[in-house]
């Protein structure tokens, strides 16, 4: 169980546009929605309408790609105060961003840009983290990010970072294990080190995803079926947390709704495995 005592929401998907009729038509069973938090911050109409339909139905978490909690820009508190009102409006769950820096001196360049892993940088965000779960009254949940491109001044390892930070700010992880995956085979690490070292009590959800494999190195396109070794990676790290709340990603080339319930129900059967009492220990 994690620290906060934050539910196991199931089984979901994301909240994407052109799933709007089928979702409303058919009330599918779906666990959970993950809802894109930028999407709805400053529309109105039938998006929001749609919204809070989908939120009176089902349960809902907010996932965000603009705070950019490692940025250098001071934080922008109009876009938190909207955060705030729209986890208010839906009853979120609870509200994740990435482990980024999204863009410098008031210019958003709409990328998850990739940190420095250093004490200066783990200092800097930590203190950033701590001031967004104050304004938004709950404690903020982060994602470990798919990156291409690493810092020659970092002096740990991102799941190293990652950890402290989530200790030193008291705050929860989205543990996107497609993220990881990704990352290892761009930087050459073993993933299963990675999701052995997060601590577990710290993981409220997971992130799965399908990714584009380019022969020297991964991107993270969200536009296929997860591969079988994301899956293990999964299984494995499962084993450490117990069942946390899963979210099934796919972002691009999007199928129908049932294509898409359907792969992500594929996780019912690692999340099931139930690990022994003993190994539910935290780094065990």
């Amino acid at each position: 169980m994690n620290r906060w005592s934050l539910p196991d929401l199931g089984i979901g998907v994301g909240l994407r546009t052109v799933h709007f009729g089928h979702i409303l038509s058919r009330r599918p069973a779906v666990d959970w929605f993950e809802v894109l938090s930028e999407n709805f911050m400053d529309t109105g109409g039938r998006p929001l309408w749609v919204l809070d339909q989908v939120a009176e139905r089902y349960p809902v978490a907010l996932h965000g790609v603009s705070m950019s909690i490692g940025g250098t820009d001071p934080l922008d508190r109009e876009y938190l105060r909207k955060l705030k009102a729209l986890a208010a409006r839906t009853r979120a769950h609870w509200v994740s961003d990435h482990l980024c820096w999204t863009g410098v001196a008031g210019r958003n360049v709409h990328d998850l840009l990739p940190m420095p892993y250093t004490e200066e940088a783990l200092r800097h965000t930590a203190a950033r983290v701590r001031q967004v779960s104050e304004i938004l009254e709950r404690p903020l949940v982060l994602e470990n990010p798919s990156s291409y491109v690493e810092f020659a001044a970092s002096t740990m390892s991102e799941w190293e970072f990652l950890s402290r930070l989530a200790e030193e700010a008291d705050c929860g992880l989205l543990l996107d294990v497609n993220n990881v995956y990704v990352s290892s085979f761009n930087h050459a690490f073993d993933p299963n080190v990675y999701v052995d070292n997060v601590p577990a009590d710290r993981v409220v959800q997971y992130h799965v995803a399908g990714h584009t494999h380019k022969g020297s190195h991964i991107l993270d396109s969200h536009s296929d079926h997860a591969v079988a070794e994301v899956w293990e990676l999964f299984r494995r790290s499962c084993r450490r947390t117990g069942n946390v709340a899963t979210l099934y990603e796919w972002d691009e080339d999007i199928p129908d709704f049932e294509v898409l319930h359907a792969e992500a129900l594929k996780a019912r059967a690692y999340r099931d495995e139930q690990p022994a009492p003993e190994r539910m220990a935290r780094g065990a």
